[in-house]
């Protein structure tokens, strides 16, 4: 069976949108557990001001709890390490945490497909992010370090509506050009309908070529918010695209999805993920019994510090 590759994104994604605080010990044994399921990849936290994420403010100490990896990715089971990084500070801490115990193999950029949505999240127009990622790129590489640039609201934007495929393919294509080893497409809203994705996918595959889909330099990063992400995996597997993020438990959720009142669903779950993609036959590696048991762990400490939260409140 062909293989499909898995990044769970939960210890990042998943927990930089709660509204309380994740103990780093929690934190690290939810890796601990990720590690032991036999996904490909961890993005493990990000290294961004904690003015704007509080909730991960602990990076440098979740890192440091990591075991050292070889360079070059996963050895015996043990999936790879990686971080976002927003710009040159963020790479800095990155470099210093290798400095002291090699962790870290992959670090990630973020921009937007829509100028709005950009302005909002990182307070910066596509052309501003894409010059704070030239320095960013240059000293990774030096280091050997692959670069994943994501594009958030591939489908839709919470402030502007649709996005065309077009624009999405021209932001991966300056990605590319920049440097970029990898292009993660993100729903971010978890608006995406099989029909859109496979549009999506066509303008982007178009642009960058074949080659990019097989090879897994292509991710999909599906947010469930509809109920649709499911059925859009399975449109990107026939598709081509053998490379997907999901959160355990189905962590995370953007708040620009969010209506008062109502916390909008996260990513699509990595459990759903696995699932769908082994219903389709193909194989992902996931030990699906341990799958389950990082799953229960990530929502007894999601609900531990949200109870907390509302105590405190």
């Amino acid at each position: 069976m062909e293989r499909v590759r898995i990044t769970d994104v939960s210890p990042r994604d998943g927990l930089q949108n709660e509204p309380g605080i994740i103990p780093t010990t929690d934190k690290v044994e939810l890796i601990r557990r990720l590690c032991l399921t036999g996904v490909d990849e961890v993005e493990v936290t990000s290294f961004v001001s904690p003015k704007w994420v509080p909730q991960l403010a602990d990076a440098q100490e979740v890192c440091a709890s990591l075991s050292p990896l070889p360079p070059g990715g996963r050895i015996g089971g043990h999936p790879v390490f990686s971080v976002l990084v927003p710009n040159e500070k963020g790479m800095a801490s990155a470099l210093d945490v290798n400095a002291r115990r090699h962790v870290l193999s992959k670090v990630s950029v973020f921009t937007a497909a829509s100028e709005t949505f950009s302005k909002k999240n990182t307070n910066a127009t596509i052309a501003e992010t894409l010059e704070r990622f030239v320095p960013v790129m240059e000293v990774a590489h030096d280091e050997s370090l692959p670069v994943r640039a994501y594009i958030s609201c591939v489908i839709a934007c919470p402030f502007e509506g649709p996005i065309s495929p077009a624009a999405v393919a021209h932001v991966a294509r300056q990605l590319v050009d920049l440097g970029a080893d990898e292009i993660d497409l993100g729903d971010t809203i978890g608006a995406g309908t099989p029909d859109t994705i496979r549009a999506m996918l066509a303008a982007v595959r178009a642009e960058l070529g074949d080659s990019w889909l097989p090879a897994h330099r292509l991710t999909l990063h599906l947010h469930d918010t509809f109920g649709r992400a499911a059925d859009c995996v399975n449109a990107a597997l026939d598709f081509g695209v053998r490379s997907f993020d999901g959160s355990v438990a189905g962590l995370g959720g953007c708040p620009y999805a969010s209506t008062p009142g109502k916390r909008a669903p996260g990513n699509i779950s990595t459990e759903l993920l696995v699932q769908t993609i082994h219903n389709a036959g193909y194989t992902t590696g996931v030990d699906t019994a341990r799958l389950a048991e990082a799953a229960d762990f990530a929502r007894s400490i999601v609900a531990a510090s949200r109870s907390t939260r509302a105590e405190e409140a």
